[in-house]
This record gives C-alpha cells, sequence and structure tokens, in this order.
C-alpha cells in the first residue's frame, strides 16, 4: 500500500464543480488539489505530480485534451479521467486514444466516479507493489555488490565461489564499466584473506616513470624526489590482495618485474640491492582482448599465462539486459536514500527506455544514468521525460549503429511542419515510434523535430 493517500488533481472553470468532487474525492483518502485551468497550469503540473487528474474537456484558454496531452509528456503514470457536458463518440475515443482512463459526461454519475476513484487506487497500489518486489528480489540477487538474475551472471557468482578459497592469481576480463573491481573485491571477501588489506592500483592512472616506485616502492636517494623511503603496494598488501586494474598499461620491463614477484613472492624497491618477501594475491583486469595483446607484442605471454590460473570474463550489459530492473531498483534505492527522496521505482515507459539503451559504459553508465534521473525527480516514480533527460536525449535503439562521423540522419526525410507532427501524433495516441513510421522518418528524427517546435 502507498505510504500517503493519492493526489487528485480537480480542473474545472465552474467553482461548484471543483468543490462537490473535493469532497466526494477527499470522502475516499483522496489528496485533492482544485485548479480553474488555464496556460499557468501546464507551467505547474510538473511540480503538482498528481497521481490521477479529473480533467473538464471544455474550459476556456486551454481545454482539457490538451491538459491530458501534457500530463501523458509530463507523467505518462497519471491516470487521468475527463469530463464534459458535450459528451459525443469521438471525443470519447479521442480521450481514450490519448491515454484517459475514462470519460464521464455532466452531470457526474458520481456512483461510476467512485468506481473509477477505486479503480484508481488499485493501479496505484498494484504498482506500488511491484516496484518494491522489484526492490526486494534485487536485494536477495546481491552478491557481494554485484546483482544478476540471468545465467551468464549467476554462473559467474558460482564460479568466483568455487574459485576464491585457492586462486593466488587471477585475470578479470570484461569491457569497461562491467564491475571487474568488484569480481576482484568478491574474491578478496570470500578467501581466507578476507581479514586482510585488499589495495586497487588503476596502471593507467600513473605516470610511466612511477610504475616501480608505487607497485615495488624505493629507497632514500634512489632518484631525484626520492627524499625518502617509500614502501610500495605490493608490501603495504602483504598478506592480502593487490587489483590491478588495466593491467594492460604496464610497460614491459615493469611487466617482467612483476612476473618475477608472483612467481618468486619477492619484491625489489627501486634502489635497493636486497629483495623482500610478500605473501599478496593478484588479481589483475582489462579491457583488452589479452591473446591480441599477446600476439601484438604488448602484452608478455609467460605474465599472461601466469595471470590466466583463472581467466574470469564479465559479460557486458547488453547481454544480460534481463538484470537491468534489478540493477535499477537497486541503484533507484541507493540514490533515493542519499538524496533524502520518496522515489520507490521508475514508469514503464522509463523502463523501456533503459531497456533499450545501448549501454557502451554498461553497468557503471546505467548507474551514473539512474544518479542523474534521481537528482531530477520530483515526484516517487522517474518518468520517461527526467530518463530520457539523463540519457542525453534519445538513446540509440538496439541494431542502430552509430553514425559515422560527419553523418547525419537528423534532418532525413521529409519536410515537415509542427502541425504535421502534431496531428501524426495525436492519430497514434502520442506513440512516437508509431508517429515515426507514419510520417516516414526515424525516431531519432522525430525527437529532433519535437525539439525544434517545442513539443518535447
Amino acid at each position: 500500500m502507498p505510504d500517503r493517500r493519492p493526489r487528485l488533481l480537480v480542473v474545472d472553470d465552474e467553482p461548484t464543480m471543483r468543490s462537490v468532487v473535493q469532497r466526494f474525492a477527499e470522502a475516499r483518502e483522496f489528496e485533492v488539489i482544485t485548479h480553474a485551468g488555464g496556460r499557468a497550469l501546464l507551467a505547474e503540473l510538473r511540480t503538482l505530480r498528481p497521481d490521477a487528474a479529473l480533467l473538464d474537456k471544455n474550459m476556456p484558454e486551454v481545454g482539457g485534451l490538451d491538459i491530458l496531452r501534457t500530463i501523458r509528456e509530463v507523467d505518462p503514470e497519471c491516470q487521468v479521467i475527463l469530463m464534459t457536458g458535450e459528451a459525443t463518440i469521438d471525443t470519447a475515443i479521442e480521450a481514450v486514444k490519448l491515454g484517459a482512463l475514462d470519460y464521464l459526461s455532466k452531470p457526474l454519475d458520481f456512483p461510476r466516479l467512485g468506481e473509477l476513484l477505486t479503480t484508481v487506487r488499485q493501479n496505484i497500489d498494484r504498482r506500488q507493489r511491484l516496484l518494491a518486489a522489484d526492490g526486494e528480489l534485487a536485494g536477495r540477487l546481491e552478491f557481494h555488490g554485484m546483482i544478476g538474475r540471468g545465467p551468464a551472471m549467476q554462473q559467474l557468482f558460482d564460479l568466483l565461489r568455487r574459485i576464491a578459497p585457492h586462486a593466488r592469481a587471477a585475470l578479470v576480463t570484461g569491457e569497461t564499466g562491467t564491475g571487474k573491481e568488484l569480481v576482484a573485491r568478491a574474491l578478496h571477501k570470500l578467501g581466507p584473506r578476507r581479514d586482510r588489506k585488499f589495495l586497487a592500483f588503476n596502471c593507467s592512472a600513473v605516470v610511466e616513470t612511477l610504475f616501480e616506485s608505487e607497485l615495488f616502492g624505493h629507497t632514500r636517494g634512489a632518484f631525484t624526489g626520492a627524499v625518502e623511503a617509500k614502501a610500495g603496494l605490493f608490501e603495504l598488501a602483504d598478506g592480502g590482495t593487490l587489483f590491478l586494474d588495466e593491467v594492460g598499461e604496464l610497460p614491459q620491463p615493469v611487466q617482467a618485474k612483476l612476473l618475477r614477484v608472483i612467481e618468486y613472492g619477492e619484491v625489489q624497491r627501486v634502489g635497493a640491492t636486497e629483495g623482500r618477501k610478500v605473501d599478496v594475491r593478484v588479481v589483475a583486469a582489462t579491457n583488452r582482448r589479452p591473446l591480441d595483446e599477446v600476439a601484438a607484442g604488448r602484452f608478455r605471454r609467460d605474465l599472461y599465462y601466469r595471470l590466466n590460473v583463472v581467466e574470469i570474463g564479465l559479460p557486458p550489459l547488453r547481454d544480460r539486459r534481463e538484470d537491468i530492473p534489478y540493477l535499477t531498483a537497486a541503484f533507484i534505492k541507493e540514490f533515493a536514500r542519499r538524496f533524502e527522496k520518496r522515489l520507490v521505482g521508475l514508469s514503464p515507459g522509463a523502463e523501456r527506455l533503459l531497456f533499450d539503451a545501448p549501454w557502451p559504459g554498461n553497468v557503471r553508465e546505467l548507474r551514473n544514468v539512474i544518479e542523474r534521473a534521481c537528482m531530477l525527480s520530483e515526484g516517487r516514480v522517474l518518468s520517461e521525460p527526467e530518463v530520457l533527460t539523463a540519457l542525453g536525449g534519445r538513446p540509440l535503439e538496439r541494431g542502430d549503429a552509430p553514425s559515422a562521423p560527419g553523418e547525419n540522419d537528423e534532418d532525413a526525410g521529409p519536410p515537415l511542419d509542427r502541425e504535421t507532427v502534431e496531428r501524426a501524433l495525436q492519430q497514434v495516441g502520442g506513440n512516437r515510434a508509431a508517429a515515426a513510421r507514419q510520417l516516414g522518418i526515424s525516431r531519432r528524427a522525430l525527437y529532433r523535430r519535437l525539439d525544434e517546435f517545442g513539443l518535447r
């Protein structure tokens, strides 16, 4: 059940009608906001955030159908009921095509209105239960910071459980943003070194001349600027785990020394004449194809095979889309708590946007998108416009190819005016994909025109 009364927006230019409906709905545990309509209402809809709206169709300045269209853009989850004293079959059909829940004639049939308000509450409750279920399931699917319900991730979790107690070295492969450090941390937590240090080192974020010093340490006076002796990461991680991210960035001389440390458990500081014994589990990661790097001479073959005692491959997010709802639920819960918002989930339209996005940045990109959307949101559910904005505009459809440099299909197709685009949208009930097909243009081109005409 929702933890607050559903919010009903009643819009009618007749004060008596607003008052009567307000008393009727409040008696049924609705929080009621009344408004006389007009263009001011369109600007206020984003902040009002009603769960449902009861709109008079025929009003001066802005009619109920125009308000309905705006509501569908701002918050597709809002359930809308239209009312009018001049009911016709055509207007009823138009209202339903635009997404209205139902259409009432004046004078109002209050028993029927009561039934519709009950339906509104039931729809809200059902949606809340579904969102809560997704959040609970996401929690149960969580495995050391990773979430996955599909077979690829379940197999990965099983592999980590089996190898963590034994493997002294491992190589994690996968695209940027797939969660390679989380795998390394899981190996650490599941193994016998869980109570010792876990250190992470990004090999792509260090000046080449400092690699040896950072990893192996140096003695005082070993080089200009070495005013004090310094222990390297291997010494600091002694007894624990060292995670080397983007290990393919290491220069060849450092790769040779890394191989020696892994094989013999001995590290020699820069400038030192004697080695020091260390006991460190090494988990290395790369977003490159290791064997391609070996073949190209950029990565030592012997180091590859020494690290590749166990190779752990992480699938990209586009190959595990079944996990997107659960990842999203977990991220929304995290950011709702951080931003002190009452967010509980996202709308079906927003879900579809996330499911269809290409995700070149994988789980990290999804997390960033949800963070931005949560910052933008003023309601309890992330809406399609909020997620679209967080995605940076219209995401590529699955199967779309990114444009080549200089290639641009934004203006492809016939020239169109605002009226033609509006009419196409109205005829298909606001479905943008269908409108694009009807107009003979791509969805990307349609979004360009929506922005151009102020119809977004």
